[in-house]
């Protein structure tokens, strides 16, 4: 990142920020001197707590002012009320708050099980809902909130009818948020990325990756690194008067 931004103090919370998009959101924060949060989902394996205790120590090193990790389960209210509390008692509030945690689980309706449906949902939507609600309690007036929808929350795409119908949730409960906390000088955005180069991407045959590339207008994947810095540039106090957009990450790729 080129664009030298400030958050010197400010507190910043990226859930699911353990790895992949959302601890590099937390890498732009942490270089810009703000107050980083990881948060993560405590999983039976600890893999989840391996990754954000060695994210937290390399935002450490990059210039974050202070480091919290805390695991919270968005799907679960109280998880992410307990998580707020700790941030009130320990950091003072907060000034940023990214709600980035997800997950895919790609199937046809015709296969997709309700559990299938509901593993999704919960996490991209009630997720969201959860950390958006409890997260504007303890945000400061003029703070921000980021939402991750995703470009299936726009256009629907086969096999995802979970996952486009969470993220079109995201969109448009993020555009009513803006409404209602545009009085306190917060404002709600959301980005919509495209193809993304993480993880996730694994499980997706070569052949249809480039196939995907082949349609994108700027030739390539996108990088964990443009969402971070779309992320950055609506969390400045020059996008102060910039509320209730989606901003799509896509490469021109709709």
């Amino acid at each position: 990142m080129n664009i030298q931004y400030h958050f010197h103090d400010k507190v910043v919370l990226v859930t699911g920020s353990s790895r992949g998009i959302g601890a590099v959101i937390l890498e732009g924060f942490a270089k810009a001197g703000a107050v980083c949060i990881v948060n993560y989902f405590k999983d039976a394996e600890g893999i989840n707590e391996k990754d954000a205790l060695a994210t937290a120590e390399r935002l450490r090193h990059q210039g974050a002012a202070q480091v919290l990790t805390l695991d919270a389960d968005v799907r679960q209210f109280d998880s992410v009320a307990g998580m707020m509390k700790k941030i009130q008692e320990q950091a003072g509030g907060l000034d940023v708050l990214v709600s980035n945690a997800g997950i895919l689980r790609d199937k046809t309706i015709k296969r997709m099980s309700a559990e299938d449906w509901s593993a999704v949902v919960d996490t991209n939507l009630t997720g969201v809902f959860n950390t958006c609600k409890l997260g504007a309690e303890i945000l400061r007036d003029g703070g921000r909130i980021i939402n991750i929808a995703s470009i299936a929350g726009i256009v629907g795409f086969p096999g995802q009818a979970n996952y486009s119908a969470a993220k079109a949730g995201v969109i448009a409960m993020s555009r009513v948020l803006a409404k209602e906390l545009a009085k306190r000088k917060i404002t709600v955005n959301a980005i919509a990325p495209g193809v993304i180069h993480t993880p996730m991407l694994g499980g997706i045959k070569p052949e249809v990756l480039e196939e995907y590339i082949k349609q994108i207008p700027m030739g390539r994947l996108g990088e964990p690194a443009d969402v971070a810095n779309a992320v950055m540039f609506l969390a400045a106090e020059e996008s102060s008067y910039i509320t209730a957009q989606v901003i799509p990450v896509t490469g021109g790729w709709f």
